[in-house]
């Protein structure tokens, strides 16, 4: 199913972890909805980039998300959030292009090899940096 152009409710519900478990990540009417619009938010991105994204993780049922170790408040798990890459460039060289274009979003995050983009309500428009250590991820302001 076509949530936009270029993303389907498929690519944003894909899960081999879940696929593996056996966990349904089916997500409810309420979550479709904001999963369109956070395809709406990857078509502005897509758009900026020139390139097509992929798409590593979005919705995550909480069983899911408890799977992978996700946040215990994930906005994955709203269906407001999308882990990428794209042939653009590294995850650094996108999140810099993105902040630079000024599109309204929550948050955006270079987390290592991917970048996390959240189009949650709160548009509380964050750029941050993951750091992975022995302890956790932490999180840094800015990029």
């Amino acid at each position: 199913m076509n949530l936009t152009t270029h993303f389907t409710l498929e690519e944003l519900t894909a899960s081999t972890t879940a696929q593996r478990l056996g966990i349904d990540n089916t997500p409810d009417l309420e979550t479709v909805a904001r999963l369109t619009q956070l395809a709406m938010g990857l078509e502005r991105i897509r758009s900026l980039l020139g390139a097509p994204m992929h798409i590593d993780s979005g919705y995550r049922c909480p069983a899911l998300n408890q799977a992978v170790k996700g946040a215990k408040d994930s906005a994955h798990m709203q269906g407001c959030a999308a882990d990428f890459t794209s042939p653009f460039g590294t995850p650094l060289e996108i999140v810099k292009a993105v902040q630079a274009a000024g599109i309204p979003l929550d948050q955006c995050i270079q987390e290592g090899t991917w970048v996390h983009v959240s189009f949650d309500p709160r548009l509380r428009n964050q750029y941050l940096t993951a750091h992975f250590g022995p302890n956790g991820t932490n999180y840094s302001e800015g990029i």
